[in-house]
């Protein structure tokens, strides 16, 4: 279905190539979870190297299950989109999957590319207060990039060598323009006069860290105080060199957060390697080479903020913020030690009839994928 769905909104790019098209141009939206998104790359791959229709655009949302609560596996789309040179917005809560969605189409017709929209299931599962304003968001287009002759959209063509040369030399340049133009990628925090630590991180994992800076007691004001400079990215890929090294300016340690493989951590280190004034990058690993963010699981803030309030007390000795972190680390090991003291195997709701007509042969063996259904196994 989703490889399906994904090969006709590539059709909808090409509906006014031979002036047939009842509309100026047509936008879609895609939507699949990892299997789909797995299934659907070759998709992804043609479609983005075509590109999207002058007045057209392809959003899809990559729906992310980083610890398989309604999945046969963990899974992780960012790659998946990287392989296909597909940029990624990554939002950090409700507000910003509206925000961001919008960004997303008309990037998608600016640069002539697909456009991932990462979907956690901590943002997705959940009710907010929105704006939804019209004119909420505003567009830029950006005014520091050239097109090249025949610009970026879709067209009749067969010669796919020109289709990789595009991609590579203009339609990455063009997405990077539409990102500065529209400050998608914010400084939250300076570091003050002095600053010291620099904090990257995306999507969830900024929610995360912000009730990190919370746990510690650490408003905007002793924030920067204690030199911390906050960089929330919404684009994990491309990033910006220039962008990445005016964040490291100064700073003698940069954390990155963020959950699962490390996305932004590799471009940064490739980004800042050889520079003149080159800091300490920590993230899955830590300055000893071991874990510090495992690539398994989800992040949990509380060791967010230990492993930044440990850092933090390295450069300046501060009583509250050593009180406030030692509060922390103990509840967490007590977490550690907590013993499950029952247990509930899942079960069909009391009206669904397969708790009672689910019937295995006798000899049988019941087998089962992703969905209720899988609880058969947990039958006498």
């Amino acid at each position: 279905n989703e490889d399906l769905a994904a090969t006709a909104i590539w059709g909808t790019q090409q509906a006014e190539l031979s002036g047939e098209g009842k509309y100026d141009g047509v936008f879609a939206l895609w939507y699949g979870k990892g299997p789909g998104v797995d299934r659907t790359g070759d998709v992804f791959r043609h479609g983005n190297m075509a590109g999207t229709s002058r007045h057209g655009g392809v959003l899809c949302l990559l729906g992310d299950d980083h610890t398989a609560e309604s999945s046969t596996n963990a899974h992780q789309n960012e790659f998946v989109l990287v392989d296909r040179m597909m940029p990624i917005l990554n939002p950090a809560g409700v507000q910003e999957i509206m925000d961001y969605s919008l960004h997303g189409f008309a990037l998608s017709r600016f640069a002539s590319v697909w456009v991932g929209l990462k979907c956690v299931k901590d943002n997705i599962e959940s009710t907010a207060s929105v704006d939804g304003s019209i004119d909420r968001v505003s567009i830029a287009l950006p005014d520091d990039f050239v097109m090249p002759p025949g610009g970026l959209s879709i067209r009749r063509e067969l010669d796919f060598l020109d289709q990789e040369k595009r991609l590579h030399l203009h339609k990455r340049a063009a997405i990077l323009a539409y990102l500065r133009a529209n400050k998608l990628n914010q400084t939250i925090l300076s570091g003050g006069q002095a600053p010291r630590i620099g904090i990257i991180t995306v999507g969830k994992s900024y929610l995360d860290v912000r009730q990190a800076l919370e746990e510690l007691g650490l408003d905007e004001v002793r924030a920067n105080d204690l030199g911390i400079r906050l960089f929330k990215i919404a684009c994990p890929w491309p990033l910006d060199p220039q962008e990445l090294k005016d964040f490291a300016d100064g700073l003698d340690l940069i954390m990155v957060v963020e959950e699962k493989r490390s996305l932004i951590e590799v471009q940064l280190r490739e980004e800042l390697y050889g520079t003149a004034h080159q800091p300490m990058v920590i993230g899955k690993k830590d300055e000893q080479g071991e874990w510090l963010f495992p690539v398994h699981g989800a992040l949990d803030p509380n060791d967010i903020a230990i492993a930044l309030g440990a850092r933090l007390l390295q450069y300046r000795d501060d009583p509250a913020l050593r009180a406030r972190l030692e509060q922390i680390a103990a509840a967490q090991g007590r977490l550690v030690e907590a013993i499950e003291v029952a247990k509930r195997t899942p079960y069909f709701c009391s009206g669904c009839p397969h708790n009672s007509s689910t019937v295995v042969p006798e000899g049988s063996r019941a087998y089962a994928g992703i969905g209720c259904h899988y609880m058969v196994q947990w039958m006498d």
